[in-house]
């Protein structure tokens, strides 16, 4: 056994690795800026980062670091394309290196188009520039994001317009024709070869992945993009909640589903039967955020009946005592408890019967039976052991629900949980948190598989690991 958990244990390693550059790039690759997230300006607004802000702010992050240990790219792409700002100058750039492959020139229209903008910025408003200004201003970031041969020369040709329409912007010509030469040269010297030429760039341990996964195992999560804070802080404050919330509904789940599901494979084909059959499906099959919208409506509103509180986790005063303040926090919590735990305890009941069923019938059962041996002693010594390996393989996925949450549930309770912070986190895009949560799942899915493992062997010792 214990040379089984340690060869579990090793697997982890590669496993937990593969999740972790998995989540890593989804955090990567997500829609939004995180410079404009954590600074929490909007990229389209009148008055942008200045580029030493956003580069400040870029380097915080370690954003400036190379992505990954190492690239497999062409000869085409330089090994220093990381260093580009912004994500999508750095899209469109990479576009324009497969369909011209001539990275000094490509660079070249690159910084034209940068020095347009800048020079673009510094001209002041006046009566009779403000719309060609605007129009400028559009087209020239238009630039940044568009590598097809005909939509860059229909831009560049739209900017002559505004730019003669006023002397202040008159000043921009020279800049203007200077961008259309550098792009002429980069269309008309094309190196398409390199693209087919592979390289290997090494970046070695100074990167960005190394960085944010070295800091997740020393429990440095980062911060949060809205607060500041950092997020460790945030998760213990609460985490206690959810995974209180989440071990009592364990408890209560098998507490109470393991006993009824041998009832019922007992009463097989009878009223009783039936009847907790019927219960158990209709619960399985209601949606927790209905059945949840309905407790509150009815439970938790004078017009009906005003038995529980709809919302919070209680306001217990500064010197009221431990008994005091569990009262008034479990008044609160036996709503989102119930709503918690009722589908679980329908699903798991219904697999204790049938794994029941299935052990019944076995022979070692009838012999049991037939030389006179206790029913209850049948039940519970003979036959409870087998029928628990379908009920113990889904404590695995029930497992991180302890650092997850319920989303649904925390929500419309207004609990204080770590579903309801995944939830603000994914609509605030705020990607540190949402991937420090799912690698926090990821691990205790994979430490919830083991612990299965263990118990199949606890349980049923004809299973051996050897």
């Amino acid at each position: 056994m214990f040379k089984y958990i340690l060869k579990r244990v090793l697997i982890f390693i590669p496993t937990l690795l593969v999740i972790s550059v998995m989540v890593f790039l989804l955090n990567m690759y997500a829609p939004g800026d995180p410079v404009y997230n954590i600074a929490g300006i909007d990229p389209n607004s009148s008055k942008p980062l200045t580029p030493e802000a956003y580069n400040a702010i870029r380097g915080e992050l370690g954003l400036d670091l190379p992505v990954f240990y190492f690239t497999m790219s062409s000869i085409a792409y330089p090994d220093t394309l990381y260093r580009i700002p912004k994500k999508e100058h750095k899209a469109t750039l990479g576009r324009l290196i497969n369909d011209h492959g001539n990275w000094e020139e490509i660079r070249e229209y690159h910084r034209s188009i940068e020095a347009l903008e800048s020079r673009v910025l510094e001209i002041p408003r006046d009566s009779l520039n403000p719309k060609a200004l605007i129009k400028i201003k559009e087209k020239v970031r238009g630039l940044y994001r568009i590598h097809e041969d005909i939509k860059i020369q229909k831009s560049l040709e739209s900017m002559e317009k505004p730019i003669a329409s006023a002397p202040s912007t008159s000043i921009l010509q020279p800049f203007l024709e200077d961008t259309r030469t550098k792009y002429q040269t980069m269309v008309n010297n094309p190196t398409k070869w390199k693209t087919k030429v592979p390289t290997l760039n090494w970046y070695g341990f100074k990167n960005q992945y190394h960085r944010w996964f070295s800091r997740f195992v020393q429990f440095d999560f980062g911060k949060s993009y809205q607060s500041k804070r950092p997020i460790s802080e945030e998760i213990g404050e609460r985490i206690f909640w959810t995974m209180l919330i989440s071990f009592i509904s364990i408890i209560l789940t098998y507490v109470i589903a393991i006993p009824l599901g041998v009832f019922s494979a007992r009463k097989k084909d009878t009223l009783a039967d039936s009847t907790v059959t019927t219960i158990l499906f209709i619960l399985y099959s209601l949606p927790s955020f209905w059945v949840a919208t309905l407790l509150i409506v009815f439970l938790c509103q004078p017009e009906y009946v005003d038995w529980f509180p709809p919302y919070g986790i209680g306001d217990p005063a500064p010197d009221a005592g431990f008994f005091e303040t569990f009262r008034i926090r479990a008044y609160h919590l036996i709503l989102p408890l119930f709503c918690w735990t009722y589908a679980s305890l329908a699903f798991l009941s219904r697999q204790m019967r049938g794994g029941m069923l299935s052990v019944l019938r076995q022979d070692y059962v009838r012999t049991a039976r037939a030389k006179g041996v206790d029913e209850r002693k049948v039940i519970w010594k003979h036959s409870i052991r087998n029928s628990l390996l379908p009920v113990i393989t889904l404590f695995g996925n029930i497992f991180p629900l302890m650092i997850s949450g319920s989303i649904v549930i925390e929500i419309l309770f207004s609990l204080p949980g770590m579903g309801q912070y995944l939830y603000q986190a994914i609509v605030a895009q705020n990607f540190p948190v949402v991937s420090t949560i799912v690698m926090m799942a990821a691990l205790l899915t994979m430490i919830g598989y083991l612990v299965v493992d263990i118990l199949y062997a606890v349980v049923d010792p004809r299973i051996t690991f050897d």
